[in-house]
Formats: C-alpha cells, structure tokens, sequence
C-alpha cells in the first residue's frame, strides 16, 4: 500500500468521525461506511448491527451531549487498517442511560480500529472506556 493510500484511510476515518460524533450528521453513515459494514464491538446493548447501530450510538450521545466532540489524539495506519485513539467530551444535557442530564462534562476515552476497503469503512473494533462513563454518571463506585 502507498504512502498516499495510507493518508486517505488515515483521512477517510478522521472526517466519519468528525462529520458523525463531533458535527451530528447521522448521514456520514451513509457516506463512509460500506452497507455491509461489520461493527465487531456494539456501542451499547440493544444497538442494532452494522451502519444503523453507529448512526444510532451518535445519535444518543448528540442526543444527551450536545456539544459532544471527539479530538483525535492518535491516527496509525498500516495495509487496510487505521487505528483511532480519541477522547470525547461534551456536556450532559439530556438522558444518557437512564441518568437525566446533569450539566456535568462527561469524557470518554477510546481506542477504534477500522478496516478500510474501496475507500469505505467496512469493519470496527473499538474499546471505550465505558467503566469512565459509568462513574461519571454516579452508575458505578469510583473506587
């Protein structure tokens, strides 16, 4: 794979997530990831499988945190695969499982893997720091 080739994956995934997490345009869904895109990490339980499942974990962010953003810290690519690391914030407004909003900044922070094949995102593994997310919201102990 060229050095050039390497820089489109690398900025292929940079605007998803900018144009999904940070500016809410559910529709880059469509825009950058294939239709059959396997999503091998599901945000939340009870998302749906592939595209619809991402466009639904931004939603529910945007939804609670309305000024969520995601700085990307880190982009690597290597062959097909580009790996994120990011961290994402935004002030809890709305409800965000099952805790009403609470005017508090929430942080999450992650590491994403994307496969890329035909200039479209055609598989995710992720690992969010989830467990962040439920202290913040006061859903599990600190300590």
């Amino acid at each position: 794979m060229t050095t050039d080739q390497l820089s489109q994956n690398k900025q292929l995934v940079e605007a998803f997530i900018q144009d999904l997490f940070t500016k809410g345009d559910l529709e880059a869904v469509d825009r950058y990831l294939d239709p059959n895109f396997v999503n091998h990490d599901v945000p939340f339980p009870g998302a749906p499988d592939g595209p619809e499942g991402m466009r639904l974990a931004a939603s529910t962010y945007r939804q609670a945190l309305p000024d969520w953003h995601s700085d990307v810290e880190q982009l690597i690519a290597e062959d097909d695969l580009v790996v994120e690391v990011f961290t994402a914030s935004g002030t809890h407004r709305g409800e965000l499982m099952g805790v009403p909003g609470t005017g508090k900044a929430l942080t999450l922070r992650g590491v994403n893997i994307f496969r890329i094949q035909h200039g479209r995102i055609v598989e995710r593994w992720g690992r969010l720091d989830q467990l962040a997310v439920l202290q913040q919201l006061g859903l599990a102990p600190t300590t």
